[in-house]
């Protein structure tokens, strides 16, 4: 079944950025919608899809609870394939499980000539709760070009915890003052807003786009 994909941002863009969602929300989730919205102004094209066991949850079907991260990795491949040529560059990630999914596909993507480099937004390092649990090993020898975009106060991984991890040096962090999982600060305590730290995101991107896929 081919992948239904929703787009944003100029069509004639030199780099297209391919975005999977986390596991509990969907595509168009009020947190996708708007990180998609500042990358959109800042000139990137978007494609985002959905695996599908969230799209079943459109249909009929009802709720699915996700898979395994590993046993969706196909059909992130399968987005890669049905998006098809793009005018320059393509960038792969997503939020969350999505970024997580596009991490462990990535490197062979690279290597074969298909993206240029990895974007995670708010990636889940371990479960909250449960930090031994750790999801990095294939993270600690990437070879993909990787900006991890991470609030501090992230229950899935902050930055005294992330810090130790060892990562692979081709891994950035961009870090995002009292930011959730979703990157969103508490401005009464941070003097940051969401619309703040979105557009941090996508400034950042663009500075390391042009150093990573020139």
């Amino acid at each position: 079944m081919p992948t239904n994909f929703l787009f944003d941002g100029p069509e004639d863009a030199r780099v297209t950025i391919l975005l999977a969602h986390g596991a509990g929300a969907p595509m168009d989730s009020a947190s996708m919608n708007a990180t998609t919205k500042a990358l959109a102004a800042h000139g990137f094209r978007i494609a985002r899809f959905e695996f599908g066991y969230m799209a079943s949850r459109r249909t009929d079907a009802g709720k699915k609870p996700p898979p395994r991260a590993d046993k969706v990795m196909p059909e992130f491949i399968a987005a890669v394939d049905d998006l098809g040529p793009t005018n320059g560059p393509l960038l792969i990630g997503g939020k969350s499980m999505g970024g997580r999914v596009a991490s462990m596909v990535a490197d062979a993507l690279f290597d074969a000539g298909r993206i240029a480099g990895l974007v995670c937004l708010g990636y889940p390092f371990h479960p909250p709760g449960k930090p031994d649990q750790l999801r990095t090993a294939h993270l600690l020898d990437l070879k993909t070009p990787t900006l991890i975009c991470q609030g501090t106060r992230d229950e899935f991984g902050v930055r005294d915890e992330v810090e130790t991890y060892g990562l692979s040096p081709k891994i950035e962090l961009l870090w995002l003052e009292d930011g959730d999982h979703d990157l969103k600060p508490r401005k009464a305590l941070s003097g940051f807003s969401t619309a703040d730290h979105l557009k941090t995101v996508a400034t950042g991107l663009e500075a390391w786009v042009q150093r990573v896929a020139k």
